[in-house]
């Protein structure tokens, strides 16, 4: 049952799960994701849920988790294509904007050896160009104790490590602005009504960047003690 389809539903599957915190997948917003319709989501997670081994556990009307086995395939794909990532920016000098588009075709063709190779070569990272963590071979990741900006005190600093989303727009416009990562910054005020952050990059620039909550929701900031 290990198809391209099937890789790709299960990584969707987890990644969502991830930015739920757990929480159970609902069709429309799997449907969604993957733009597709409500009804090939149904069709497909219920022949997960019917798979020997079981792929996900899933209740009508309440959503649906991965099982262990389900979730062994979608952090080796995840694996796959962030060992790419690391691939393409190190060793061929892409962008960090450029390079999830080129890992979406290549993250099913990779064999283990060259996940292998890849990963030996680059040093065993294990964090791609966007500070997503990259799983090891038993599936295990590096998490760091991060925060969304928004959850940044005032005056607090802090470092860009991790940046969600994979929108070329996004990362480009982040990376003109010097919102990269390992980037120091500090909040300088937050407006009220769920209005723009305004923020400065620590030693770099005195110029004040303000951005909206639903930008600053994706970039995960390490907070530090060390006031500046």
């Amino acid at each position: 049952m290990k198809s391209q389809s099937t890789e790709d539903y299960l990584k969707a599957i987890y990644q969502l799960q991830e930015m739920q915190n757990g929480e159970p997948v609902s069709t429309s917003t799997l449907a969604s994701w993957l733009g597709v319709a409500n009804a090939s989501v149904t069709g497909m997670v219920k022949r997960f849920s019917s798979a020997d081994p079981k792929l996900v556990e899933y209740e009508p009307y309440t959503g649906f988790v991965l099982t262990d086995a389900g979730e062994k395939i979608a952090l080796e794909v995840i694996r796959h294509h962030r060992l790419i990532e690391c691939y393409l920016s190190q060793a061929l000098g892409y962008s960090w904007d450029e390079v999830h588009e080129e890992a979406e075709r290549l993250e099913h063709v990779i064999s283990e050896a060259m996940e292998d190779r890849m990963a030996q070569a680059l040093g065993n990272p294990i964090s791609d160009p966007h500070g997503d963590p990259i799983p090891d071979r038993e599936g295990n990741l590096h998490q760091l104790n991060v925060i969304p900006l928004t959850q940044l005190a005032v005056e607090q600093p802090g470092t860009i490590r991790r940046v969600i989303g994979q929108e070329p727009d996004l990362l480009r416009y982040l990376a003109e602005q010097g919102l990269v990562l390992s980037a120091h910054i500090k909040v300088i005020s937050k407006a009220p009504f769920n209005g723009p952050i305004s923020i400065r990059i620590v030693n770099s620039s005195e110029t004040i960047l303000a951005l909206g909550r639903e930008v600053a929701e994706k970039i995960l900031i390490q907070p530090s003690s060390n006031t500046r």
